[in-house]
């Protein structure tokens, strides 16, 4: 077996342990130190709902999304562009849940609603979601629709990369900023690392590592997916009827 391939599938079995360990400590985070989770009668415990769906969708499946050519690289290109579209998508309902939980908690905050995106957080994030979406969008017109022609193709994938890449580390850099916000406002004794504290900045060292695993795993060319022949099949034929 080829070294690389070794090198990369030890990498990407960490960085699934990684994203996995990461989700478990931010449910455990809010579970033990903010009271878990609620629904619109109890504002800040819808709050709650943000952080975690966020780490799930945006980060998790969001990384997973873009790892997953070189992740299962002896599957058919067809399959795995309809399963990256659907991974995207999933990211995608759940960040907009994300979303209106944080607005929900905001607006229904008593005795008087917080204002909205006033930091630097919420900009960044706003920013990486904005990305994403239209990423999702052009990403789907240019490989998923009928009818597009192979030069199109070709000639998009670097953007195709480059912001899909782009708006992963955004969304990092933005989780970074929240997890700090969050313990800022709601650990009184942050200074003095309590539980909660550390929690926060461990989940943070594990966003940062998630982050980059997914980038070198994604941009080293020795680990690229070689085409299958099935795909150089489906090419020619889609190139004949074009």
């Amino acid at each position: 077996m080829d070294p690389a391939l070794i090198n990369f599938k030890v990498l990407y079995v960490l960085t699934q342990l990684c994203g996995l360990t990461m989700i478990v400590l931010v449910g455990t985070w809010i579970g033990q130190h903010f009271g878990g989770l609620g629904g619109t009668a109890n504002p800040s415990l819808e709050f709650n709902w943000h952080p975690l769906f966020m780490t799930i969708g945006f980060i998790y499946l969001y990384g997973n999304s873009i790892l997953i050519y070189r992740g299962f690289r002896t599957t058919r290109k067809k399959t795995l562009k309809l399963t990256h579209a659907s991974i995207h998508m999933g990211a995608f309902i759940l960040t907009v849940i994300a979303l209106k939980t944080v607005f929900d908690s905001h607006n229904l905050a008593k005795p008087q609603p917080i204002p909205n995106m006033y930091s630097l957080h919420s900009w960044l994030g706003l920013s990486a979601v904005i990305i994403f979406s239209l990423q999702y969008v052009a990403g789907f017109v240019a490989y998923l629709a009928p009818g597009i022609r192979e030069n199109y193709k070709i000639a998009m994938m670097p953007f195709h990369i480059y912001f899909g890449l782009f708006g992963f580390v955004l969304a990092i850099a933005s989780a970074l900023m929240g997890i700090t916000e969050k313990a800022i406002f709601a650990i009184p004794t942050y200074s003095a690392l309590p539980a909660a504290g550390v929690l926060a900045n461990i989940i943070g060292v594990l966003y940062v590592i998630f982050g980059a695993l997914v980038v070198y795993l994604a941009t080293e060319p020795a680990y690229k997916r070689k085409a299958l022949p099935e795909d150089t099949a489906l090419l020619s034929t889609n190139s004949a009827t074009e």
